[in-house]
């Protein structure tokens, strides 16, 4: 099992320094892996700046270790095991925290939109449906975390028309239908309102979407 550590621990600084007590938990539950988390981001949580792992490689821990931790923590390890190295783990455990607005919770679900994985799109984009809803808590807290983060949500946008053309195209001849365009028209909205003025569209020039999967 992981040793608990301090504010150095690369599992631990992706969320807020008030969440370390319950990541040291989560991670003291997560199988030792031989491979250290692969990289890292840098986002503004609620004022904090937060680094979050790329990729990780542990395996996930047995059912009767997860039985031990509190909902919170719980959600943490969702949120740490939506960063893993197997899609389908990372979809696994995003299931679990897509549709939480907690503000810890969102970076690791909009880098979920910059990745290339279709299926992970589909389901994003199926449950942020009310980011349009001027309001609803989704497109409040969403709003607030991309204003806070121009310059990944820039990267992100970058990223989702890069894996279009190089790996859906065939499937979504026009980036008007590719559920990772619908899902930046909808976390351009409710920058767009957050911020009091239209967020920049990074898509190609000439694509409106529709709005529907």
């Amino acid at each position: 099992m992981q040793p608990l550590s301090d504010r150095s621990n690369p599992l631990i600084t992706a969320f807020p320094a008030e969440l370390a007590r319950d990541a040291k938990a989560v991670l003291a539950v997560m199988p030792d892996s031989r491979l250290q988390p692969h990289a890292s981001f840098s986002v503004a949580v609620e004022g904090q700046q937060v680094l979050i792992p790329e990729r990780l490689y542990n395996d996930e821990p047995p059912t009767d270790a997860v039985e031990s931790l509190s909902s919170r923590q719980l959600q943490l390890l969702h949120c740490l095991y939506s960063r893993h190295c197997d899609g389908m783990v990372r979809q696994r455990h995003l299931e679990k925290i897509v549709g939480v607005t907690d503000p810890w919770v969102i970076p690791f679900v909009v880098r979920l939109v910059g990745e290339y994985v279709l299926e992970i799109l589909v389901v994003i984009c199926n449950e942020l449906r009310d980011l349009t809803t001027p309001g609803a808590r989704g497109h409040l807290a969403y709003g607030q975390f991309l204003v806070d983060n121009p310059a990944f949500f820039a990267r992100t946008q970058r990223r989702v028309v890069s894996y279009w053309s190089c790996y859906h195209r065939g499937t979504y001849t026009s980036f008007q239908g590719y559920p990772g365009c619908i899902l930046l028209d909808l976390l351009r909205s409710a920058a767009s309102d957050r911020a009091g003025h239209p967020w920049p569209n990074l898509a190609p020039a000439g694509v409106r979407v529709d709005g529907h999967c």
